[in-house]
């Protein structure tokens, strides 16, 4: 913050799936859509504003309270996101939290979750004459790559996920409708750690290619036959987010399905190959898009291969305009996946990038359809 001359840094989120940033800095997340604002000086204890009633404003004592290390002002009030007008108390709150930054520099991270109304306000407030930029470049360069505990709490969830993805495959039978497998998931998860997550689901007969879908989608009842598409998105104790996905088949798979699936692997060799220190994103992205276009399947137009963390997608991004290079000590999700007419072709895994040797699978899976038959 010192060599970019920013004075604080200011954030806000509403939500632990996509708000890693105010977990990273205060070890507490936001939750169910309601918004935390956090204020870190360069040079002093954080604020945090979050719900509570209208002028909440405590003073912290150092290690007053355990689960906010490293804060020392603790504001808030009944503010809602559905509520747009409330948007204005928070913005008011974090002026004040502000008011010794007035004329200084303000970093703003992840600008695209800050609303526009909180924002302006600030700019139009007291602090018209404070400098405002994005700091999330160079915070998420520090932030993607993991420290060695961070490391092995990804560790646990990976092993987490498999847990739950071996219960899902040894549930699931014909008769039962998909989000009764998705919740099995979800209860494996919370007994082992998990706080929260996304269960992503889909099945229909084997000739059938269906990509999977959330939970208001998952009514259907499974027949004999069946493939099945899960995908468990789901952080572990402590909050770090890793992903493992997998196809299984209520019968056996059709050669269609097989053959599908090992140019999956084949496409995620390929990008697993150059996931090393120092590569370029868009370098790797051309070369994904190259392996499928020379084979006739569909070109990525999203995204397969991300960095995770506090947040289920975090940078890098492997894709055309990322500018963060891969390094040392990132963990990166990687799933190739084309929807075929016969079957959804992918998998789904998490890895450690390392310095001098491949990337390292988290999870332990068996890379594999499973035929359930």
């Amino acid at each position: 913050m010192a060599e970019r001359h920013i004075d604080v840094l200011l954030m806000q989120t509403n939500n632990d799936f996509m708000g890693g940033y105010v977990r990273y800095f205060t070890g507490l997340p936001a939750t169910n859509g309601y918004p935390v604002t956090v204020v870190f000086p360069r040079d002093d204890d954080m604020t945090v504003i979050g719900m509570g009633p209208f002028g909440m404003d405590r003073r912290l004592a150092p290690g007053e309270d355990s689960m906010r290390p490293g804060v020392r002002r603790l504001m808030g009030g009944p503010s809602f996101a559905t509520a747009a007008y409330t948007m204005h108390d928070d913005a008011e709150l974090a002026e004040r939290a502000l008011e010794g930054f007035v004329g200084a520099t303000v970093g703003l991270l992840a600008t695209a979750s800050l609303p526009h109304a909180f924002v302006e306000r600030l700019r139009r407030g007291r602090l018209s004459n404070t400098r405002f930029v994005d700091a999330s470049d160079f915070v998420d360069a520090i932030k993607a790559v993991k420290s060695p505990e961070e490391i092995e709490r990804m560790r646990a969830t990976a092993a987490l996920q498999d847990a739950a993805m071996q219960a899902v495959f040894k549930a699931a039978q014909p008769g039962m409708r998909e989000i009764e497998l998705t919740a099995i998931a979800e209860q494996v998860g919370h007994g082992l750690g998990s706080e929260q997550g996304l269960f992503l689901a889909a099945s229909a007969p084997s000739d059938h290619g269906v990509p999977f879908a959330n939970r208001h989608l998952q009514n259907r009842t499974l027949q004999a036959g069946d493939q099945l598409t899960i995908l468990i998105e789901s952080n572990g104790g402590g909050g770090f987010y890793c992903e493992l996905g997998r196809t299984c088949v209520l019968g056996e798979a059709t050669a269609a399905m097989k053959d599908e699936f090992e140019l999956a692997l084949a496409a995620r060799r390929l990008t697993l190959a150059r996931l090393k220190p120092g590569a370029a994103c868009g370098e790797i992205w051309d070369a994904y898009n190259g392996f499928l276009r020379d084979r006739g399947r569909p070109e990525e137009k999203r995204i397969h291969c991300h960095g995770q963390g506090y947040d289920m997608v975090e940078r890098p991004l492997v894709r055309f305009d990322e500018t963060m290079p891969i390094q040392a000590g990132m963990v990166l999700s990687c799933h190739p996946a084309w929807l075929a007419k016969t079957t959804y072709s992918w998998i789904c895994d998490n890895y450690l990038i390392r310095e001098d040797d491949p990337p390292e699978r988290l999870h332990r899976f068996p890379e594999r359809i499973f035929e359930l038959g």
